[in-house]
């Protein structure tokens, strides 16, 4: 079967658009893909696909629908496999071995993506698809590379989910420099080229604006309010438990956002501002021994000044040896101190999904 033929199964012509339509007709020439993990969601998984070909039928570009099973022991599998069935080779299920948990499955998506835009979108359905056309006209149409979603109107409980929330974000905005309303939104809209210079590990989808801000300026980061509804499956998989999760992954994006290709300045600058305590103290302790004849063997102070000083060493130690591996690992080509922005790609011979 040829190339031709093949597309002419996946691919058909649009009807003549509206007016909302010729505006997302005049947008730059480009592909999307829509990336949903999913896990123990099987009465999910038909109205999910349902409701992105709703927001997508009138799509003016091809558009593919990337959907991770992150080891799910339901029925989720099969429910996916029948909707790929169902709809079409556009509709692409990515299985996952075991559960890696949702950052895994998310980065396992955005690498099997094909689109010049990648849209990341949960499978509960608490999310709209409708609001994805508008956020990639807002990405391309402004130059950005991220549009995060902003529930600004949450369906969630105000205590155990809102009030958390809240806090969270304008801890993280105020840390991080990027400043968001909504960090935990699933639907995101992303430069394809810019989101796959990002490697997502641990629970860090959380922070991908964040992340994003290593490669990117973040004034190409901007977010747009979407629609949020309850739930209508299944039950939260996050609990406030998250919080302290939360904290923790926190101080690991701080550290790499500020002292990634420098780590010998973070522990060397502790190093020696407690360094120099202990020897602040230490001179004192010598002060009353020699000048004025005190004993000092039994004073606290005299221990306090012996370990931070030894502690600044410590430190300052650590300090060369993560500055030592950071080069190894800069030089030996595994990572980039810098990107260069791509120019975008199209013309991919693929399946894709076009309006019908």
């Amino acid at each position: 079967m040829t190339d031709s033929s093949v597309a002419s199964q996946t691919l058909v012509l649009p009807p003549v658009p509206s007016n909302a339509e010729l505006a997302l007709e005049t947008l730059p020439v480009h592909r999307l893909s829509v990336v949903v993990p999913m896990y123990n969601e099987a009465e999910s998984v038909a109205p999910m696909v349902e409701r992105v070909h709703e927001g997508l039928s009138n799509y003016p570009w091809p558009w593919e629908l990337v959907i991770v099973d992150d080891g799910s022991s339901d029925s989720t599998v099969d429910a996916l496999r029948a909707a790929a069935a169902e709809y079409g080779p556009h509709v692409r299920v990515v299985e996952l071995m075991r559960n890696f948990k949702q950052t895994a499955a998310m980065q396992a998506g955005i690498d099997a993506a094909r689109g010049d835009v990648i849209v990341t979108l949960d499978g509960d359905l608490q999310n709209d698809p409708i609001d994805i056309p508008r956020m990639v006209a807002r990405l391309l149409r402004e130059n950005l590379d991220l549009v995060a979603g902003w529930r600004k109107n949450r369906q969630d409980g105000l205590w155990l989910r809102k009030i958390p929330s809240r806090i969270a974000n304008r801890l993280i905005a105020r840390i991080t420099g990027v400043k968001l309303n909504d960090y935990g939104c699933s639907l995101k809209a992303f430069r394809g080229s810019v989101i796959k210079s990002v490697r997502l590990y641990g629970e860090m989808h959380r922070f991908i604006p964040a992340w994003l801000a290593t490669v990117t300026t973040p004034r190409r980061i901007s977010e747009e309010v979407v629609e949020h509804h309850a739930r209508q499956f299944g039950e939260s998989k996050y609990g406030i438990s998250r919080t302290f999760r939360v904290i923790l992954d926190l101080i690991s994006v701080y550290f790499f956002m500020r002292f990634r290709t420098r780590p010998g300045h973070f522990f060397g600058g502790a190093g020696l501002t407690i360094g120099s305590i202990g020897s602040a103290i230490l001179l004192y302790m010598a002060f009353l021994k020699l000048v004025q004849g005190q004993t000092i063997g039994t004073r606290p102070l005299l221990m306090l000044g012996f370990f931070a000083l030894v502690m600044g060493v410590q430190f300052v130690l650590t300090g060369v040896l993560a500055e030592t591996l950071a080069r190894i690992y800069f030089e030996s080509g595994s990572a980039k101190q810098y990107e260069v922005r791509d120019p975008d790609h199209f013309g991919k011979d693929e399946a894709w999904k076009k309006s019908a």
